[in-house]
């Protein structure tokens, strides 16, 4: 997978993508980023990529021509199967979407800033907006570095144990149950006998019923309407 990132401050996406997982999964030829600075387009001496908003009002605006010119030379070299604007708008950002995401080969992102961009960008060139959630950033930076994360672990090989991320929390709608490692029993504390059973089956089913009861107790939103509340 290619993933490109047009950022206005790249420099903080360098830790995110260069460390942990995602290095592993850059190393082993799984995932390629590369982000791209928008100033590289800018106009005029001091490179300028954003202006005040027609009408009036507080902020600036991303210019349409600097992120047009740039998405213009991306596509120009291959083809995006999504093209993604990180904003506070957007999608609220599920594991559904990663999922999804994962199973593509190209994928552009623009990490928004300021009052936003230019609505000509949104109109004819983005494909998906992403939002991490209900709140405002300073950019969009980190959330491009989180959902670079969060899809690159999905992709095959990339994690150590391929069922991992099958069991994370949301996968299936439900939080992840307790975990314990050890040792098993550490000022009077014990894991759970169960955990120490050997018996494949019946772990499996204590697990389960403890992401339901952790749901239940801590999003119970999640269960509306799902059958795991049976």
């Amino acid at each position: 997978m290619r993933i490109d990132i047009i950022s206005v401050v790249p420099e903080l996406l360098e830790s995110p993508l260069s460390h942990s997982i995602m290095q592993r999964a850059q190393e082993k030829g799984l995932l390629e980023v590369h982000v791209h600075n928008l100033r590289d387009y800018g106009i005029g001496g001091y490179r300028q990529i954003d202006d005040y908003q027609y009408g009036g009002g507080a902020g600036m605006v991303m210019m349409v021509d600097p992120v047009a010119r740039c998405m213009d030379d991306l596509m120009a070299e291959r083809t995006y199967d999504e093209v993604i604007y990180l904003t506070p708008d957007g999608t609220r950002l599920q594991q559904s979407i990663c999922n999804s995401l994962s199973l593509k080969n190209n994928l552009l992102m623009l990490c928004g800033h300021y009052k936003g961009v230019d609505e000509r960008i949104r109109e004819h060139y983005i494909t998906m907006e992403i939002s991490i959630g209900d709140f405002v950033l300073s950019g969009g930076e980190l959330p491009a570095a989180m959902l670079v994360d969060s899809i690159g672990r999905l992709i095959p090989g990339v994690l150590g144990d391929e069922t991992s991320a099958l069991f994370d929390s949301f996968q299936d709608n439900l939080l992840a149950p307790p975990v314990y490692t050890r040792p098993a029993e550490y000022r009077g504390w014990e894991v759970p006998k169960i955990l120490l059973s050997g018996h494949e089956a019946k772990i499996e089913e204590w697990r389960h019923e403890q992401a339901i009861e952790r749901t239940r107790n801590r999003r119970p939103d999640l269960l509306a309407g799902d059958d795991a509340t049976e």
